[in-house]
């Protein structure tokens, strides 16, 4: 341990860019851990679209936009408010108003978790350029040494090189972990934010839509729309 800190100490310009790598990298997996882990998923999503059935499936729009803003800040919550404002409007009207909240939505999900994956690639880098420095300098301390000096020069200049290697990859690993693990879960968020909007799209037609328009009519008396269109994926 005192070894690593006398190694920073007297390489601090070399080690200082791995060391900011790795305090980003920290903060940024702190952030989306709990907001993709904890913050976006709703506890029970089968109760909650549970309520919303049977609130849409009673004409009581207003109750399922109230229990949409009770989880506001839950993409998936999000996304089917957005179709509900827009229950009463045509059909073209309520698929555009969820492709944009979808969109929209996976942007949040998805946002600064890429950065993980450079920062990995940066510290690498960082620590490879250290690594060459520090035996660029160790062999040109060896060219001016004496004889009694260069074995303890190059050693020290070696033993630089592989600390700054072990750095960069000190940062790097957990950051491709952690890159791995965000980017399931959030894709996995992603994809029920698009379900989401596909099902209260259904559950809109099955009660506002007649069979084959695309403007409000009759409410239906059950059974589910067989041409709900699906909502666009957007990266």
């Amino acid at each position: 341990m005192n070894g690593m800190l006398q190694f920073v100490q007297e390489n601090f310009m070399h080690v200082a860019p791995i060391l900011a790598a790795g305090a980003l990298g920290l903060i940024i997996i702190f952030e989306r851990g709990l907001a993709i882990f904890w913050a976006y998923p709703l506890s029970n999503p089968r109760a909650f679209f549970d309520k919303i059935r049977n609130y849409i499936l009673n004409e009581r729009i207003g109750e399922a936009i109230a229990l949409c803003e009770h989880y506001r800040g839950k993409p998936i919550a999000n996304v089917v408010r957005e179709g509900l404002l827009r229950a009463h409007q045509p059909e073209s009207v309520i698929v555009h108003g969820l492709e944009i909240a979808v969109g929209e939505a996976q942007d949040r999900i998805q946002a600064r978790v890429p950065f993980l994956a450079m920062i990995a690639n940066v510290a690498t880098l960082l620590g490879l350029l250290g690594t060459i420095m520090g035996l660029i300098q160790s062999f040109e301390a060896v060219g001016s040494a004496s004889a009694q000096q260069r074995s303890a020069l190059l050693a020290a200049g070696i033993s630089t090189a592989m600390n700054a290697t072990m750095f960069g990859l000190a940062v790097a690993i957990p950051c491709m972990v952690a890159f791995s693990f965000l980017t399931n879960r959030a894709n996995r968020l992603a994809a029920e934010t698009e379900r989401s909007a596909v099902r209260v799209m259904e559950l809109i037609k099955q009660r506002y839509f007649s069979a084959g328009e695309g403007t409000p009519g009759a409410p239906q008396s059950g059974g589910r729309s067989n041409n709900v269109k699906p909502m666009a994926r957007h990266a």
